[in-house]
């Protein structure tokens, strides 16, 4: 099998998050991607889980141990220390 490139691995990484997010849904949150960089996944949660001290559990037990089985390459789930360059272009995709 072949190392994935950035963008596969940044396909991978959107399809996986589209499988987890019916859960999260369903309790009223989301997750949000907003980049990928030297192996660490950054992500936000909205609804709901924003601001839920439950939050970075969801993020560590869950969301974190799906994508490293998932996607090869995939060290670390954060939604903290989010580096600028990748908030910038969240924030442009969203259109904000």
């Amino acid at each position: 099998m072949h190392a994935m490139s950035e963008e596969e691995t940044v396909k991978a990484i959107e399809a996986t998050l589209e499988k987890i997010r019916p859960f999260l849904q369903r309790d009223g949150g989301d997750i949000d991607f907003i980049g990928f960089r030297d192996g660490i996944v950054y992500v936000t949660m909205v609804g709901a889980c924003e601001g839920c001290s439950l939050a970075q559990d969801d993020i560590s037990a869950g969301v974190e141990i799906i994508l490293m089985e998932e996607v090869p390459g995939v060290m670390q789930v954060k939604n903290t220390d989010i580096p600028a360059d990748l908030m910038d272009e969240y924030l442009k995709r969203k259109g904000l």
